[in-house]
C-alpha cells in the first residue's frame, strides 16, 4: 500500500503542478542504473592499463567517474548458489529487494537480462518489486531437446515470449545472436518512458553475452583483437555508450547514478576464446582467489562524483543495495542485519572506511581481506576428478600449497598474502615474521566478531525436481510452446563443484 500511495502522490502532484495550481514539486529523486556483467574479469577493461580500443565507452565512463580497483563480488558464481533448472526454490518473500524499497519513493523499476533467483512463478521478479522484466530466469544454456530438458524461456513481464535457441536464436558455430541489441533497446525505451512520465527510475541491466557460449550480433563479430569473447565485450561497451549518451541527451545525466561491475571473475575454464582476463590475479570464477571475486567497478554520476578519481575503498557488490538506498534518500531496513556499506562517502568525499571482505564458498568462510592483507583459512580450486577431466579454474597458474585440488584447511595458521606487493597470491608471508603475526591478530579479531554475530540463513536451493523445470512457463499456451513435465520426484540437489 505504501508503494501505491507514493506513486499516486507523485502523479497527483504532477497533475496539480501542470494545472498551475501553485504546487511546487520537490526535486525528483536520482535515477539509479546498475550494470552487472556476467563473467567479466578485472583485466577486461582498458582502464586498468593502457587505453583500449576494445572498451572506449567504459574507459570514458571511468575517466568521467570513479574507478574502484578493490571491488568484490559476494560469491564466485553467477548467483547465490548453483541454480540449474531443476532447483525448486528461489528468493524467499521474507527478503526485501531493492526495487521493493525504491517503490516506496515512487520509483519505477525494470530488470533487463538474467534474474537467477528462482524461475517458478512465486519467485518472479515482478513478485519482488520490479514493475517490468525483459529477460530470462537463467543464463542462455542450451540448446536442449525439449524432452530430457527444456530450452530456457525469455520473458516480457509476467509471460514468456519465446525460448533461447528457438524464438531467440544463438548460433553456436558462428557466435551470432541479437540478444545484446535487444537488451540495449529495452534499456533505452524504459529510460525514455520514465523520463517522459517524469518518474524516477531504477534499471537493473544484467546481460549475459560474456558468459560462455559467448555471443555478439553480426556487426560486432570479428571486430575484436580478443576473439569472440572480445566481440561480446565490444558490443556491451557500445550499448553502455548508447545508454550514457541518452542520459545526457535527455538532460538527466546529473540526476542519474550509474554503477558498472560484474557478477564474478572471468571464467578461465572458457578461455582463451570464450573467457575473459582477470589481469594479475590468481585463478578465476568458482574460486575464492582474487581472480574469482575481484571485479571491474566504475561509479558514474556527473556533477556529483568527481571525474577521473580512483578510490581504494574495499567495496562489495552487497554495498550496491545500501548505496542505492542512500542515493534515493532511503534508510535500509532496521529489522535485520545489512551486510553492505553505503559507499557514497567514498564516492562523493573520497573517504575511506575500514572494513573486511569475506570470501565464502557455500557455507565455508574460505578467506578474509582486511586492508592489504588476505588470509586463506581454506584453499581449494576444484577436485582431482574434475581436473583430470580437463576442468581447470586456474590454467597455467599452479602454485604449490595454494591452488589445491583437495579442500585444504589452514585455520590454525592461515596463508596470508600482502595484496599490494603480491596481488597474484603467490608468496605467502612467513609465519615467523612480525608482519604475519600482526596481520593474523587483526584478521582473527574480525573473523571472531563476524562469526559470533552471524545468523545462518535457511537454505533455499537444496531441493531439485525435474518436474519444475521450464516445461510450461506462464504464457506458453499463447505461443503453443507448453511441454509435458515428467513425474514429480523431489530429491536433494547434487552440486558437482
Amino acid at each position: 500500500m505504501a508503494a501505491v500511495a507514493a506513486e499516486t502522490r507523485w502523479q497527483l502532484l504532477l497533475v496539480l503542478s501542470a494545472a498551475g495550481l501553485g504546487v511546487t514539486l520537490a526535486p525528483q529523486p536520482p535515477n539509479i542504473l546498475l550494470l552487472v556483467m556476467d563473467d567479466m574479469g578485472w583485466g577486461d577493461l582498458g582502464v586498468y592499463g593502457e587505453p583500449s580500443r576494445e572498451t572506449p565507452n567504459l574507459d570514458q565512463m571511468a575517466a568521467e567517474g570513479m574507478l574502484f580497483p578493490n571491488f568484490y563480488t559476494a560469491n564466485p558464481l553467477c548467483s547465490p548458489s548453483y541454480t540449474p533448472q531443476e532447483v525448486v526454490g528461489g528468493i524467499p518473500d521474507s527478503e526485501h529487494l531493492l526495487p521493493e524499497l525504491l517503490r516506496t519513493a515512487g520509483y519505477a523499476s525494470k530488470i533487463v537480462g538474467k534474474w537467477h533467483l528462482g524461475h517458478r512463478p512465486q519467485f518472479h521478479p515482478l513478485k519482488h518489486g520490479f514493475d517490468e522484466w525483459f529477460g530470462s530466469p537463467n543464463c542462455h544454456f542450451g540448446p536442449y531437446d525439449n524432452k530430457a530438458r527444456p530450452n530456457i524461456p525469455v520473458y516480457r513481464d509476467w509471460e514468456m515470449v519465446g525460448r533461447y535457441y528457438e524464438e531467440f536464436p544463438i548460433n553456436l558455430r558462428t557466435g551470432e545472436a541479437n540478444l545484446t541489441q535487444i537488451y540495449v533497446q529495452e534499456a533505452l525505451d524504459f529510460i525514455k518512458r520514465q523520463q517522459a512520465a517524469r518518474r524516477p527510475f531504477f534499471l537493473y541491466w544484467a546481460v549475459d553475452a560474456t558468459h560462455a557460449p559467448v555471443y555478439a550480433s553480426r556487426p560486432f563479430l570479428g571486430s575484436s583483437q580478443r576473439g569472440r569473447y572480445g566481440d561480446a565485450v565490444r558490443e556491451i561497451d557500445a550499448g553502455i555508450g548508447r545508454v550514457l549518451r541518452l542520459l545526457r541527451d535527455l538532460g538527466v545525466a546529473e540526476n542519474t547514478f550509474v554503477f558498472f561491475t560484474s557478477d564474478n571473475g572471468a571464467a578461465l575454464i572458457s578461455a582463451p576464446k570464450q573467457g575473459g582476463s582477470n589481469g594479475p590475479f590468481l585463478c578465476g570464477k568458482q574460486t575464492t582467489f582474487e581472480g574469482g571475486m575481484r571485479e571491474p567497478a566504475i561509479a558514474w554520476w556527473p556533477g556529483r562524483i568527481p571525474a577521473g578519481q580512483v578510490s581504494h575503498q574495499l567495496g562489495s557488490i552487497m554495498d550496491l543495495f545500501t548505496t542505492s538506498l542512500s542515493v534515493a534518500g532511503l534508510e535500509p531496513p532496521s529489522d535485520r542485519a545489512i551486510d553492505g556499506l553505503d559507499l557514497l562517502p567514498a564516492m562523493l568525499q573520497g573517504r575511506l572506511m575500514d572494513r573486511p571482505i569475506f570470501y565464502y564458498r557455500g557455507n565455508t568462510l574460505m578467506a578474509v581481506t582486511l586492508g592489504q592483507y588476505k588470509a586463506h583459512f581454506w584453499t581449494w580450486t576444484n577436485s582431482w576428478e574434475e581436473f583430470r577431466q580437463g576442468v581447470d579454474f586456474c590454467p597455467g597458474q599452479n602454485i604449490s600449497g595454494v591452488t589445491t585440488h583437495t579442500q585444504e584447511e589452514h585455520t590454525k595458521l592461515p596463508l596470508i598474502f600482502h595484496l599490494g606487493r603480491d596481488p597474484g597470491e603467490r608468496y605467502p608471508l612467513s609465519v615467523a615474521s612480525t608482519e604475519y603475526l600482526d596481520a593474523l591478530h587483526r584478521i582473527t579479531s574480525v573473523v571472531r566478531q563476524h562469526q559470533e554475530t552471524l545468523v545462518p540463513g535457511q537454505p533455499q536451493l537444496n531441493v531439485c525436481n525435474q518436474a519444475v523445470m521450464n516445461w510450461a512457463p506462464p504464457g506458453c499456451e499463447k505461443l503453443g510452446k507448453c511441454l509435458e513435465p515428467p513425474e514429480s520426484v523431489p530429491e536433494k540437489c547434487s552440486w558437482p563443484h
